[in-house]
């Protein structure tokens, strides 16, 4: 992978002249690579990552869906994948092995607004076979930043 791209994957708001002083370039080299990955759609876009469960927002539910489907004739999973990606509600959506054939990371305010989706919107669609959810219940670690603080052992000592 090219050092540019893993600098900003680690550190968006890394500046372009940091990144110049850690590649040892110049910053008008690091501003048009930047600029080439945006144009040719290599870099999608920038995004904070955000521990939800320290900036209150407690409304907040997130679940993981293993989705069976039956690939479509002419387009396999592909169209499938962009249906279900069409909902506001769905952040993710992964071709897996295994199991079942797509996985889609779903948000909602609530464990019931999460499951109204998956009953209402999401297992009626034509291909879908079947579905497994399972709720997210606390994020140690989310895309590659640690959002745990250290463990506190609170057992105290036995002498």
């Amino acid at each position: 992978m090219d050092k540019l791209l893993k600098l900003l994957d680690e550190n968006a708001k890394y500046s372009n002249e940091e990144l110049a002083l850690i590649l040892g370039t110049t910053q008008e080299a690091v501003a048009s690579a930047i600029e080439k990955y945006e144009r040719e759609g290599v870099i999608k876009g920038y995004k904070a990552i955000i521990n939800w469960e320290k900036a209150d927002a407690k409304e907040l539910v997130t679940a993981l869906i293993e989705i069976k489907v039956t690939p479509r004739k002419a387009t396999g999973f592909d169209e499938i994948a962009r249906d279900i990606m069409s909902f506001d509600e769905v952040e993710s959506v992964y071709l897996m092995s295994g199991g079942f054939d797509l996985c889609a990371i779903v948000n909602g305010r609530t464990f019931r607004e999460v499951a109204l989706f998956v009953s209402q919107r999401l297992a009626p669609l034509d291909s879908v076979l079947s579905t497994a959810t399972h709720f997210v219940l606390s994020r140690y670690k989310d895309n590659g930043v640690i959002l745990c603080d250290e463990p506190v052992d609170e057992r105290g000592s036995v002498l």
